[in-house]
């Protein structure tokens, strides 16, 4: 892994680097594998960006032939507009043959994801005025949301909870989720299970920017002139690669989406107190994703030398131990800093995805942090709960975007609109104001508007 000491002169470049490495405007994290099937595919070395902009408009354009000639390409599944959906007794299967203990599993969770995700849902608010009117602030769920799961390496029925949950709690009707036709994504059959006990009936086997254009757009079997095989969806949100974070920026105002995200993310803090086991495994969880960062950041200069020594360790008993390493040598660091307040700058620099302060006094160290996707204090809080049964959606802000983006929330699901009633004497009070900002700017027609009620 990277040392950096933020004492020495290089310091400085050393972290805007791994930042950048980061961004999900960079483009470049993507595998040597992905690059190959790129030119396998295409016949040349696109960019990323062009990949996704040629696989989005061949989607708009052709529908469900684009869409399935990619996944034969990309996939190599071989599906038709019957089989592309997953079908309603394949769902009702996988939940009869689940394991009870998983299904009991799922229903904790939901319980205390739409517990927390029902406490926080923003409320319509009223706002009586003097001369009788009043004004009105009202939140409406959208109608129809897509829900993105990865399935490459490994299967994720935790997304569709933390997709799906935060999406009901808001009141949307129709939820639709689109997975990979791989062994970990639509042919998971624990995935399978999960949506089917959270009443998601419509299930594609699709994914990659393909999937992301096809909800975006809609399919449409053209043999058949017209008939409808997915409708679009007015927003989209879950996680995925490169090619997915990049296919939600290029739909973006023909749907609304989540964020556009990049490699999974973990800084954590500690001190002398911090156990250096433990530690290593909260790095090693991110690293997994692989892409993923993992950094560790300290003023006790002792902990990055034993939190190293049990990373070798614990590399060595995990079942992705190659693609773990890999992605510590690539995004991974150990920064030593000069005090507690430094820490939280840099991690405010940084503004990652999950942040865990597992120091002395975590509290005090949180007051001092202004730019996180998630927050984890103290030593028995670690990410995993996070990722899996806490409350919070694990759908979070990447690549230094927490400066400005916020984790998916049940919020997210909802829109929202303004009403304003006004009597007579309301339009009368503020008629004179109304007048002279239209005059203004030259807008005759807006005064004219009010001017002759009031007169």
């Amino acid at each position: 892994m990277l040392r950096i000491d933020t004492r020495t002169p290089d310091a400085q470049q050393q972290i805007a680097t791994l930042r950048a490495k980061l961004a999900p405007s960079s483009g470049d994290v993507v595998s040597e594998a992905g690059r190959k099937k790129t030119i396998e595919v295409f016949g040349e070395p696109l960019s990323p960006v062009e990949v996704v902009s040629r696989i989005c408009r061949d989607v708009r354009e052709r529908g469900l032939d684009a869409v399935l000639e990619y996944t034969a390409k990309l996939d190599g599944a071989t599906l038709t507009a019957e089989t592309i959906r997953v079908p309603q007794e394949e769902l009702e299967q996988a939940h009869r043959a689940a394991d009870p203990e998983f299904l009991a599993t799922l229903r904790r969770i939901r319980e205390n994801v739409l517990k927390f995700q029902t406490a926080i849902l923003h409320s319509d608010t009223t706002v009586a005025l003097e001369l009788g009117g009043w004004l009105r602030q009202r939140y409406l769920p959208i109608e129809r949301a897509g829900l993105c799961v990865p399935g490459g390496a490994a299967a994720y029925p935790s997304t569709v909870l933390m997709t799906a949950l935060p999406a009901r709690a808001a009141g949307v009707k129709e939820l639709v989720v689109v997975a990979p036709p791989t062994p970990f994504g639509s042919y998971n059959q624990d995935l399978l299970a999960t949506c089917h006990e959270l009443g998601i009936g419509e299930v594609y086997r699709m994914g990659g920017a393909q999937a992301v254009a096809a909800m975006a757009y809609g399919l449409s079997s053209p043999p058949r002139k017209g008939e409808r095989v997915l409708k679009a969806v007015d927003k989209i949100v879950g996680p995925g690669n490169l090619f997915v974070a990049l296919a939600k920026k290029h739909v973006f105002g023909e749907v609304d989406i989540d964020s556009i995200a990049g490699p999974s993310e973990v800084i954590v803090i500690g001190d002398e107190t911090t156990n250096p086991e433990w530690t290593a495994a909260d790095l090693l969880a991110q690293a997994e994703h692989s892409p993923g960062s993992s950094v560790l950041v300290t003023w006790h200069a002792p902990l990055l030398d034993a939190v190293e020594a049990q990373l070798t360790t614990q590399l060595a008993e995990l079942s992705r131990s190659d693609l773990t390493r890999h992605a510590l040598e690539e995004f991974g660091a150990l920064i030593l800093v000069r005090d507690r307040n430094e820490a939280a700058e840099l991690a405010n620099t940084l503004a990652t995805e999950h942040l865990h302060i597992t120091c002395k006094n975590p509290e005090d160290l949180l007051d001092k942090i202004r730019a996180a996707g998630a927050v984890f204090l103290g030593p028995y809080a670690p990410v995993a709960v996070g990722d899996y049964a806490a409350g919070p959606s694990h759908v979070l802000p990447t690549g230094a975007t927490a400066r400005f983006a916020s984790g998916l929330s049940s919020n997210d699901f909802l829109r929202t609109n303004s009403v304003i009633s006004y009597t007579r004497e309301n339009l009368d009070a503020v008629a004179d104001d109304v007048l002279l900002m239209a005059n203004k700017e030259g807008l005759t027609a807006h005064a004219a508007s009010v001017s002759r009620r009031v007169r």
